[in-house]
């Protein structure tokens, strides 16, 4: 049994992560400035409420109960933040950077798991796999802040024996949490969705039970040198056609139009800095293919959208 600290608890992907590691009779710790409703369900968990940049609550966390993995979860999307990531958010992350790594690595902390993002990549040209070594080149708040969260996770722990982990995520869901698909084949604009030519075009998205299953398995690593950096996805990509038929399967989503390649919505830049879930049309046959293969060393990766739940 592990003594674990989440950062971000009562988020979406905080409450599941909880949960998980409960039924495995993990000692769980968890911080959020929202309350949640595990509280008082399982003796071995205790909730703090407080603000992620309340560095004496968190740090005193770490110092008085023997932490071995820290799973920093907030400031994350789809956990923490809604689409919109502003100025303020980027301050926030920043000033909890400051602190908590230097905090975690006074401790005896085994392990370090930060939440990061597959966007880093941006969009990404060729047939290749999209690599842990591939090229960074995304562009809005969201990938400088999760970047910049990463450069200082890396120089924290340089002289540390917490070993660092870098989980670059993509986009997360669930049976029921499918916001993420949806926004690679709906126009909130006109409000329908719409499918280009048979929809065997595809992209990467993560289950978070395969998340749950990576985060389990760096837990469950008895010893050695694992840090760095590891692409967390599904192993295939999910079509649009995948998409559309699973929400139509479950009654919600409407009618479907038929677009050509090049024709619909507009780019809208300042919107694609800001807005996680912005989706530039036009970016559609790309590669959005990410390789788990480092990833898979760790956890099977099994889920995908026909079996999740």
């Amino acid at each position: 049994m592990a003594s674990v600290l989440i950062t971000g608890g009562s988020g979406f992907m905080g409450r599941e992560t909880t949960k998980a590691l409960l039924a495995k009779k993990h000692r769980i710790y968890a911080v959020d400035s929202m309350f949640n409703e595990i509280v008082d369900t399982d003796p071995n968990y205790t909730f703090v409420q407080c603000d992620i940049t309340d560095k004496d609550t968190v740090s005193n966390i770490m110092a008085s109960n023997r932490i071995e993995t820290i799973i920093h979860m907030a400031n994350t999307v789809d956990n923490d933040f809604d689409s919109y990531v502003t100025d303020a958010e980027l301050k926030r992350a920043k000033v909890t950077d400051k602190y908590i790594y230097e905090a975690a690595a006074k401790t005896d902390c085994k392990n370090f798991i930060l939440i990061s993002t597959t966007q880093v990549y941006g969009v990404q040209k060729g047939r290749e796999p999209i690599r842990e070594t591939t090229s960074e080149k995304g562009s809005s708040n969201y990938v400088d802040l999760k970047l910049y969260s990463e450069k200082m996770l890396e120089k924290g722990f340089k002289k540390s024996d917490c070993v660092p982990v870098i989980a670059r995520v993509a986009p997360i869901y669930t049976a029921e949490y499918t916001q993420n698909l949806r926004d690679k084949v709906y126009d909130a604009k006109e409000d329908v969705a719409f499918i280009y030519n048979d929809g065997l075009y595809g992209f990467s998205f993560c289950c978070l039970y395969n998340l749950i299953d990576f985060i389990k398995g760096i837990i469950a690593i008895p010893s050695g040198r694992y840090e760095g950096i590891y692409n967390v996805s599904d192993s295939e990509i999910t079509t649009a056609k995948d998409i559309l038929d699973f929400e139509r399967n479950r009654h919600r989503i409407g009618a479907v139009i038929q677009r050509s390649p090049g024709v619909g919505l507009v780019f809208n830049k300042a919107k694609a800095k800001t807005d996680y879930r912005y989706f530039d049309p036009a970016t559609t046959f790309s590669n959005w293919r990410i390789d788990n293969t480092k990833a898979k060393r760790i956890a099977p990766m099994k889920w995908n959208l026909s079996n999740t739940k």
